[in-house]
């Protein structure tokens, strides 16, 4: 295999590479690392002895994502405040393969279950992803991770109900997405508790996620009423020249905010029966970098 054709055939599964390592590791510049690890992996291999590319890849990526995982938690343990994955462009997230359900697909790139699967073990997180994301049958996943299919199996059935039992079942249709993230910034905007209130459902939660490095809340708000304040006080204190507008992340509508150009806010609603059940802000800078100022 020449080369120029090596290098063809890892451009032309690397999206998918880089949304299993992005799913694994909930951080885009460790999914980049992983995914340029993997290349040189590739690049010095026999190819003559590789039969299927995309399976031999992402073989790769998966242990590499695993490996990284490991290191990466004990870190996580040390993080200040609460911690939450890296907001993504959608389009970047990685295609399906063939068959597999767009919608199935999208929901195990949302924050609310990338939050989730950070509970699980390295290798239940591997067989989530390369089962409910991607559609792998287990026979092939049992390959990747060297382990039997029996076992694949129980890992498979023990993740998903953890992630079934741990996340929420959030509505993710963009009209209604947009408009009430429309109308929350609305009341935000102007003052309007009431407005707010009637939009968060009860027992409402904000999960901000700073690292440190910026003003967000070091614990979760409980209830609609101290999340609305706290909002209202965070709207009250915004800085001159702070621009807001709407973009697709992670599978649905977010707010993006700047501060002369550079990214500084991304704030998502997670929305059950019509209402705002969670409120997601990121504003640790080191994962709003690579967000393209717009």
């Amino acid at each position: 295999m020449r080369s120029d054709t090596a290098t063809d055939v890892f451009e032309e599964h690397r999206p998918v590479l880089f949304g299993v390592a992005y799913r694994m590791l909930g951080r885009v510049a460790d999914a980049e690392d992983v995914v340029q690890d993997a290349w040189l992996r590739w690049a010095g291999a026999d190819r003559a002895e590789v039969r299927e590319p995309r399976a031999f890849l992402v073989r790769i990526t998966t242990r590499l994502a695993i490996d990284r995982l490991r290191q990466a938690q004990s870190r996580r343990e040390s993080y200040v405040g609460p911690w939450l994955p890296e907001p993504l462009a959608t389009d970047a997230a990685g295609s399906p393969p063939d068959g597999a359900e767009h919608a199935v697909f999208a929901e195990t790139v949302t924050l609310a279950v990338l939050v989730v699967m950070e509970s699980l073990s390295p290798l239940e997180r591997a067989v989530f992803v390369l089962r409910e994301a991607f559609g792998y049958p287990y026979a092939e996943i049992a390959a990747v991770l060297d382990r039997s299919e029996a076992a694949v199996r129980q890992l498979a059935g023990r993740a998903r109900r953890h992630v079934e039992e741990g996340s929420p079942r959030y509505e993710v249709d963009p009209e209604q997405q947009r408009d009430l993230t429309e109308r929350f910034l609305a009341a935000a905007a102007g003052d309007d508790l009431e407005g707010l209130l009637s939009l968060l459902a009860a027992d409402a939660r904000l999960v901000g996620d700073s690292g440190g490095k910026a003003k967000a809340p070091l614990r979760i708000i409980e209830s609609a009423g101290k999340v609305a304040r706290f909002l209202l006080g965070v709207a009250k204190s915004q800085p001159a020249g702070m621009e807001f507008g709407l973009c697709e992340l992670n599978g649905g509508i977010a707010v993006l905010g700047h501060q002369g150009g550079v990214p500084d806010t991304v704030l998502q609603l997670g929305i059950q029966d019509g209402r705002i059940r969670t409120v997601y802000i990121v504003r640790n800078p080191d994962k709003l970098g690579a967000l393209a100022a717009g």
